[in-house]
């Protein structure tokens, strides 16, 4: 089970960053990003199953290929995007962490775009 390994690498990350932080800081920093890497770098490998498995789901039914590559755009926008602004929230940087959240906020509208105006002409359409 993977998760059970990643969680023992993270405890065992923390464990160790604490350790460092006593005597210096700057390291424990420096292994807490590297291990958010490893992690993310990881995930990167489950993302791949994922896409794979939409692709089989797009084969099966008769949908607009775009609308599951926008899903697909947002949820990576969302995980890296949290990524990104956890680990300056852990150096202490919560206002760049914080415009990071609002970029991807903003990237997300931007991405789901085409589905609320296809809607808009929709309804345009019925009325």
């Amino acid at each position: 089970m993977d998760i059970i390994k990643i969680s023992v690498f993270g405890i065992s990350a923390v464990l160790l960053a604490l350790v460092l932080k006593s005597y210096r800081p700057e390291y424990s920093v420096f292994l807490s990003i590297a291990v958010c890497v490893c992690i993310f770098l990881f995930v990167g490998t489950k993302l791949e199953l994922i896409i794979g498995y939409a692709e089989k789901m797009l084969e099966m039914i008769q949908i607009d290929h775009s609308y599951i590559t926008m899903i697909l755009k947002m949820v990576g926008i969302t995980y890296i995007a949290e990524f990104a602004s956890d680990i300056c929230k852990d150096c202490g940087h919560q206002t760049i962490a914080g415009q990071i959240e609002l970029f991807a906020k903003l990237s997300i509208l931007v991405v789901g775009m085409p589905v609320l105006l296809a809607f808009m002409e929709t309804v345009g359409e019925i009325l």
